[in-house]
């Protein structure tokens, strides 16, 4: 199988190629998610997109983030380098059971937008009794953490 090697950097350049081609459809956007205390956080990367073109929406368990980015006409100018995608950016993430859907929240600043997704009440840590009956039959409380 001498033909058959796998170069990795050119499954990257295709991929990225593929990511700025605007005629591929929406892009993604690159993000961070971490949980912090009794809630998630998103952080996505959208400079220079309008605010006003950001879009989330939460049907059943699916969060859907969308966005545009407008290309500024430039008539009359040679392009030496157009690297910057534009058009359409979207990611969806299935929430799953625990979180407060009723809750998310969502900031836009600086290019960054930062979406607070809370965990809800019944999924967070409890303590739980437990009951255990000793060998004279009476009742013992023990509290489980």
């Amino acid at each position: 199988m001498a033909g058959m090697l796998f170069d990795p950097f050119r499954e990257m350049d295709r991929l990225a190629a593929s990511m700025l081609d605007t005629r591929q459809g929406p892009r993604l956007m690159p993000m961070d998610i971490y949980r912090e205390g009794d809630h998630y956080v998103l952080n996505a990367d959208l400079p220079g997109v309008d605010p006003g073109s950001i879009d989330l929406d939460v049907d059943g368990q699916v969060l859907t983030i969308r966005a545009e980015r407008t290309a500024r006409s430039q008539e009359g100018v040679k392009w030496l380098a157009h690297e910057r995608p534009y058009g359409s950016f979207l990611r969806q993430f299935n929430l799953g059971d625990g979180i407060a859907t009723e809750n998310i929240s969502a900031t836009y600043d600086n290019g960054v937008l930062s979406v607070t997704v809370p965990v809800s009440e019944r999924a967070k840590p409890r303590k739980i009794e437990v009951s255990a009956s000793t060998t004279t039959g009476s009742q013992h409380q023990v509290t489980a953490s």
